[in-house]
């Protein structure tokens, strides 16, 4: 996974560095190495991160008029 995936899956996923780095349990500052390319994305979380990118593009949440339509 190139850096700049890792920021599109975070965008589409809408998650900041630093809620992959809660959601890892691990520090932030390696986040943000692997974002700007300093330090080599693991193969696991690369893994990990499309897996739930393109579920995420599957089946993505209702924008925000439906939703307020079918609760009124």
């Amino acid at each position: 996974m190139t850096p700049e995936r890792l920021r599109e899956c975070l965008a589409l996923l809408r998650w900041s560095q630093r809620g992959l780095a809660a959601a890892l349990t691990m520090d932030e500052r390696q986040v943000r190495r692997w974002a700007t390319g300093e330090a080599f994305i693991p193969e696991q979380v690369a893994a990990w991160l499309e897996r739930r990118a393109a579920a995420m593009a599957a089946d993505p949440p209702p924008v925000r008029e439906a939703a307020l339509q079918d609760g009124a």
